[in-house]
């Protein structure tokens, strides 16, 4: 019935379910010339991840045929949904499907910073015992500040208050009886919460206004003392979004001892380019943008997106249709 373009991978359930539903599915990359080419002006609707883009000049040059634009996730910062509206192409998203993902692995950062697993580890492939180097501190007792509360900073800080912390938030779209209601702290001003809390993990979206939100003027604000009197140092999380982090003050602050560590999933240029220095600072870990790699992830992800779609090329509006408020 309709022809779709799966260029970043899908899980398999999901092609079977767009083929039994008599769907042609094609999984292969396109380059981004083909696509300045007009290579999407054979397909109908187009499923994505983050390593294609989709700007302006894409949607373009893909024709009249093109009637859904996928993102296979949250994040859609790789896609012009103001040109795709324009265009009268839907951006639809699955953004449940890799929550519970991406909230177990900004834990397992947080954990990784306080207890130098990731340094730990690297000595020892070296044969080093280190362990006198090692002592680390618990997230017991500490503030963590959460920059944007929804989903995944609400479910990050459910289970921080388990560990003991407490759990502050900057969301300035939030109502204050939903942070209430999680037993978390609003902070009107970023800046305060930065004030507050050793401990930052970033889970808003990437846009102008969160651009560079994390600098160096708002780590120095950190008081790397945490309310139970322990020196534990100050410490930074990014499993959101690339750019809402400026990686260079964040080397700067870790070379000078304002941090003590910093893990990030999601980096400003990704493949991260050869020589990075942060990435080769001792006191910094990362992963390779894997929120959302999990098996189970990736089916719920494949799931979403294929229903998603379908809606669209049945004449339907689906319910995660981003750029719906612009589609005239």
């Amino acid at each position: 019935m309709a022809r779709i373009a799966v260029t970043d991978g899908m899980a398999k359930d999901a092609v079977v379910l767009l083929e039994r539903a008599g769907h042609e599915v094609v999984l292969d990359f396109i380059e981004a010339e083909a696509l300045l080419s007009g290579a999407l002006s054979d397909f109908d609707a187009i499923i994505v991840r983050s390593a294609t883009k989709i700007p302006q000049e894409v949607i373009e040059h893909s024709g009249d045929r093109l009637k859904v634009i996928a993102r296979a996730g949250v994040g859609v910062d790789n896609i012009d949904i103001k040109a795709a509206a324009a265009a009268g192409i839907p951006v639809v998203n699955a953004p449940r499907a890799s929550t519970q993902s991406v909230i177990e692995l900004t834990v397992g950062h947080l954990l990784s910073c306080l207890r130098h697993i990731p340094r730990a580890d690297r000595g020892m492939r070296q044969d080093k015992w280190e362990k006198k180097s090692m002592k680390g501190t618990e997230l017991f007792g500490k503030n963590l500040g959460l920059i944007g509360f929804g989903r995944i900073a609400q479910g990050v800080g459910a289970l921080a208050q388990l560990f003991g912390m407490e759990v502050h938030t900057y969301d300035p779209y939030l109502p204050s009886k939903v942070a209430k209601a999680q037993n978390t702290t609003l902070h009107k001003k970023v800046d305060t919460l930065f004030q507050t809390c050793t401990h930052i993990s970033i889970h808003c979206n990437y846009n102008e206004e969160t651009h560079h939100l994390v600098n160096a003027e708002r780590i120095a604000l950190m008081p790397g003392k945490s309310p139970d009197g322990i020196h534990c140092g100050n410490h930074i999380v990014n499993c959101a979004r690339g750019g809402i982090v400026d990686e260079d003050a964040l080397l700067r602050a870790l070379e000078s001892g304002e941090l003590a560590s910093a893990a990030l999933d999601v980096f400003e240029t990704e493949p991260i380019p050869e020589g990075n220095k942060l990435v080769q600072h001792p006191n910094f870990h990362g992963t390779p943008h894997i929120g959302a790699a999990t098996l189970e992830a990736q089916a719920r992800v494949g799931r979403d997106i294929a229903h998603a779609v379908m809606t669209v090329l049945d004449g339907g509006q689906a319910e995660t249709t981003v750029n719906s408020h612009l589609l005239k």
